[in-house]
């Protein structure tokens, strides 16, 4: 009797599961990046026309969110302060990177509690990771409210900087951060599907970056 041969299919990849990155993984990723934007923020200011931007607030932000994005942080009772939380770890992470390659390139910078840089990152990265979670809500209101508050801190650090360092600084990096600044702000009254998220959108950025220039002005920072 002929030995009867078995035919078993092969394995078929899921198609939602394979392709998805695990929690820890984007997580991991997302710490290692605000790390490396620290590291690259010591040797930005060592190139010309990249030195105003590596000394300036704003993309430490906008990385910063977009980090928070790339760890996957959702909506949720539960969610929402965990991405904030995070939004603080990454931005003292960038610290981290910033000093540990500042220090080694030989420039001596010094890493304190009391830094007025790091305790402005916790407020900061509270703000960035509810704006991470916020730009991603199904809610069109929430999503203007971020992508404006996004471009109230472009546009109002550039104004501030076009006001009190431009003369030792240029004005070319602050007035392309301005430009950035208006296109989020642009977009994002664009993409709003109701009227009410295009005031929302609108209100959030030009009231924020009337609150973003007046902090500094006052901080004198």
């Amino acid at each position: 009797m002929a030995a009867q041969t078995v035919h078993t299919a092969a394995p078929r990849p899921a198609t939602g599961a394979v392709a998805a990155v695990p929690a820890a993984a984007r997580v991991s990723m997302a710490l290692t990046g605000a790390l490396l934007a620290g590291v690259l923020t010591s040797f930005g200011q060592a190139v010309p026309g990249l030195s105003s931007v590596s000394n300036s607030a704003g993309p430490w932000f906008v990385v910063a969110v977009a980090l928070c994005v790339l760890a996957g942080v959702r909506a949720g009772r539960v969610a929402l302060p965990l991405a904030m939380a995070l939004g603080v770890v990454l931005l003292e992470l960038m610290h981290v990177g910033y000093w540990a390659t500042s220090n080694l390139r030989g420039y001596p910078d010094f890493l304190s509690v009391t830094n007025f840089w790091v305790l402005m990152g916790i407020p900061a990265g509270l703000l960035a990771g509810a704006v991470a979670v916020s730009v991603r809500a199904p809610d069109v209101r929430w999503r203007g409210a971020a992508l404006g508050v996004t471009a109230a801190i472009l546009v109002g650090e550039g104004v501030r900087a076009l006001l009190q360092i431009a003369a030792t600084t240029g004005v070319v990096a602050w007035i392309v951060e301005i430009a950035v600044g208006v296109a989020v702000l642009v977009f994002s009254v664009l993409t709003a599907r109701t009227p009410l998220g295009r005031v929302v959108a609108l209100g959030t950025g030009v009231l924020g970056t009337v609150g973003v220039l007046a902090a500094y002005l006052a901080l004198g920072g």
